[in-house]
């Protein structure tokens, strides 16, 4: 094992006694050096560079990549149920007993699925764009990149960040442990991409290239570990301390 993965071994536990509740760009780089094959690297870094869901990952045809620009065009679809009046159509709130269209009385609801299709094209680093290019160029004509049922790509997450020491990370929402996924690659990038720049226009182009609908699901990514969390509050009280 290198030096690299030694480093993510040795922070994979609790430190200081708190909990870590999210990955470190060292972590995943360690999970690649033990990824066992060619796929499972690439996987592991286009979940964490390009922080994408691992639906949209699996969804991906060698069409989406264009090599000579360096992007990728992703598809997100996503899918809600829609409440309806049956009498006039009008949508519905779970809470309504009287159609806001037509007045009725809501005996009963029209479920309908709508599905709602967003499209984002993303840039690739150069190392990551090599590793696109060799990979499609090794595996040959195929009609997704990644052939694989999404069981099978959680479980290449878990078993490569067992083998780096990366068990479980803390819930900051709930206190609860939950194992490495293909979310906590995604949650990394978001992270890290906010330690670095986490002014407005950085929060907008975060919100932009995860794809959210919603500002304040990517707000929620300014949740912070533990570990800083302790070190600003004993930032806190130093002066008082001294006194």
């Amino acid at each position: 094992m290198s030096d690299d993965a030694m480093t993510a071994l040795s922070k994979a536990s609790p430190i200081d006694g708190v909990d870590r509740v999210y990955l470190e760009p060292e972590d995943i780089a360690a999970m690649e050096e033990v990824a066992p094959s060619q796929r499972d690297r690439l996987m592991l870094r286009l979940l964490f560079r390009l922080g994408c869901r691992v639906s949209e990952l699996l969804g991906l045809g060698p069409h989406d990549f264009d090599l000579a620009r360096g992007t990728i065009t992703i598809l997100h679809l996503k899918q809600r149920l829609s409440l309806r009046c049956p009498e006039c159509n009008a949508q519905l709130g779970r809470a309504h007993r009287f159609c806001p269209g037509c007045g009725q009385p809501v005996a009963e609801v029209v479920r309908k699925e709508v599905e709602r299709r967003r499209v984002r094209t993303l840039h690739l680093d150069g190392d990551t764009l090599a590793m696109v290019r060799g990979y499609l160029e090794a595996v040959g004509p195929q009609d997704r990149v990644f052939p694989i049922a999404r069981n099978t790509a959680w479980r290449i997450v878990k078993n490569c960040a067992a083998k780096v020491g990366l068990h479980g990370l803390v819930n900051p929402e709930t206190g609860r442990t939950r194992g490495v996924s293909p979310h906590r690659l995604r949650d990394a990038f978001a992270v890290h991409a906010l330690k670095t720049d986490d002014s407005g226009e950085g929060m907008r182009f975060l919100q932009e290239w995860l794809g959210h609908s919603r500002y304040d699901t990517t707000a929620r990514y300014r949740k912070v570990s533990g570990t800083e969390l302790r070190q600003w509050h004993d930032r806190l009280w130093q002066n008082s301390d001294s006194t």
